[in-house]
């Protein structure tokens, strides 16, 4: 019983209570002993500190390697794109250049082409028995 007492007294007297009683050798033991706890302490945390740093660092540094992967993706489907499109350009210029049309002028410089037919003439006589408007 007595040293259930002792035990409580101490853990109160390690937070800082019920030292009233105690004399300056004891207050000193105290304070070294809460010191060396208090050292502990930093240096764990330090610990866990210093490796949550690593492993943020190795995150970043995966993320920089897939953003690059992801950007060589982008220019590559870019380059397959832009080379699509000048076969497409070439294509349709050649295409042009076999048919015989003519181009539209819009002030857009668009070259849009233009197929011209020939149609049926259109009866542009008026019926003898038009209504009259008036």
């Amino acid at each position: 019983m007595q040293y259930k007492h002792d035990k409580a007294m101490k853990e109160w007297q390690l937070l800082g209570e019920e030292l009233s009683g105690l004399g300056i050798k004891d207050l000193q033991n105290l304070e070294n002993q809460l010191e060396m706890s208090l050292k502990g302490v930093r240096m764990k945390k330090g610990s866990l500190i210093h490796q949550e740093n690593i492993d943020l660092y190795k995150k970043v540094d995966l993320i920089r390697q897939e953003n690059m992967e992801l950007q060589k993706k982008i220019h590559g489907a870019r380059n397959i794109n832009e080379s699509q499109v000048y076969r497409a350009v070439n294509l349709n210029e050649s295409n042009r250049s076999s048919q015989v049309s003519h181009g539209f002028s819009n002030g857009f410089d668009l070259h849009v082409p233009i197929n011209l037919q020939l149609s049926q003439p259109h009866n542009n006589e008026t019926p003898e028995k038009a209504m009259e408007l008036g």
